[in-house]
């Protein structure tokens, strides 16, 4: 499907200190060369949240709008959940993407081709799987890319934060293994006691944990990666495995439901929801829930 919207919001930390602000005026400046019919609008945020609820005022008021997040993953995260719920909300022709502007950008490595401005001005339109996750009787949330908890997801966010060699790589997976402690959920009535289960909609994780090169976010699947406790010398070995691609990952369509026996951090693209123990979460695929430029 090919539809250039008529405008764009481009969503953007005014403080960051990444490439987000000059990477959000460039889009503008190009978009106004290059397509002049289309309405382009920074708004900026101004505290933790700010842009899921930008986002949806403005797939709210403009209905055909597509809000794009000058940020890394987890600001994304906040945009496209904005999205997401005007749409539950009733609003129609919202679509939503990521001008990559931070440490991690797996869902823009994984989706879009061609640069932004490119995909904006051809007007080519995708649908793109998200995760949604149900934590007791919370409002749900989605996830673009990853919902993860145990440690795979904290060694890769680790890892993502800093500039590395494989010395480096190596001493601080070590530091974050030797620290972490074991976690323990009820799934199909059974305790599990786990290092790390994660729920991935992409391929790759923070750029270097190897899920399922084969996964895509368009197939109606979601692959799953868990990893049940042993030693911590397992445990390293399976991660330097998920490092190479070579751990088993179970393909799934239908939902994952699991009790958690203890308070424990879950990671929706790298940001962190905190849950208490005893509450039930819900993990599942939601086909083409998100519309995108590619």
């Amino acid at each position: 499907m090919s539809s250039v919207p008529s405008r764009v919001v481009v969503v953007l930390n005014p403080n960051s200190t990444g490439d987000g602000p000059s990477n959000a005026r460039a889009l503008r400046d190009d978009l106004s060369e290059r397509a002049p019919t289309v309405t382009v609008d920074l708004v900026e945020t101004q505290h933790a949240g700010h842009a899921e609820e930008l986002a949806y005022d403005a797939v709210r008021t403009h209905g055909d709008v597509l809000v794009v997040s000058a940020s890394g993953d987890g600001g994304y995260h906040e945009v496209v959940n904005g999205v997401v719920r005007a749409g539950r909300d009733g609003a129609v022709g919202g679509a939503a993407a990521v001008l990559p502007s931070g440490n991690a950008n797996d869902h823009a490595s994984a989706v879009q081709g061609r640069p932004l401005v490119e995909a904006v001005v051809a007007g080519d339109r995708a649908r793109l799987d998200l995760l949604e996750v149900r934590v007791g009787e919370q409002p749900p949330r989605v996830a673009h890319s990853y919902v993860g908890v145990g440690i795979t997801p904290v060694a890769a966010a680790d890892l993502n934060d800093h500039d590395l060699d494989a010395v480096k790589e190596t001493l601080l997976v070590v530091k974050a293994f030797w620290r972490y402690r074991p976690l323990t959920i009820r799934h199909d009535g059974q305790d599990i006691d786990l290092d790390s289960l994660v729920f991935a909609n992409i391929g790759r994780m923070a750029k270097y944990a190897v899920i399922d090169e084969d996964s895509a976010p368009d197939d109606g699947r979601y692959e799953t990666l868990l990893i049940p406790h042993r030693s911590k010398l397992r445990l390293l070995a399976d991660f330097t495995r998920i490092l190479r691609g070579r751990h088993e990952v179970v393909s799934r369509s239908e939902p994952y439901t699991f009790t958690t026996a203890t308070p424990m951090p879950l990671q929706l693209d790298g940001e962190l929801l905190q849950v208490d123990g005893g509450t039930e979460v819900v993990v599942r695929c939601l086909p083409g829930a998100l519309s995108t430029v590619v």
